[in-house]
């Protein structure tokens, strides 16, 4: 079995893969019977053609919504929730933080945090940010 995130040989029973540190399930770019590079929206591998393991968000159709994520982030921006949306964790807590951090500067980084989510929502409904964090494009 290879990990779906890095491609490294990973054992049946593993719960995290040693070389990237996740779940060996959960990425999009390898498959898992081969080990090949594969395009992050295939149902099959092209070189064995062995049904590639989809994660939890792509039972739910798997792909994020282009409109929803360019509206939290116009509206919603200054907590992040529209990079929680797109499973951009890091930034999310960036945004968050600065947004709540104006509690104690007068308003000064939640109006940084909120210029900041009001681009990136123009951006996101312009296609400038097409992708999630799984690296699938979004949904018109």
């Amino acid at each position: 079995m290879y990990c779906r995130n890095c491609g490294k040989e990973v054992s049946e029973q593993a719960v995290i893969c040693i070389g990237c540190g996740a779940p060996p399930a959960n990425g999009r770019k390898f498959c898992q019977n081969c080990g090949v590079e594969t395009d992050p929206i295939a149902e099959f591998c092209v070189k064995c053609g062995a049904a590639l393991a989809r994660g939890a968000a792509a039972g739910l159709g798997g792909r994020k919504s282009k409109l929803a994520a360019g509206l939290l982030g116009i509206f919603l921006g200054w907590l992040g929730i529209h990079r929680f949306y797109l499973g951009y964790t890091g930034i999310a807590v960036a945004q968050l933080v600065l947004g709540l951090a104006g509690f104690f500067t007068c308003g000064i980084t939640t109006i940084a945090a909120s210029i900041w989510g009001l681009v990136e929502g123009i951006m996101i409904l312009t296609g400038s940010i097409s992708k999630d964090a799984q690296g699938l494009p979004l949904a018109d």
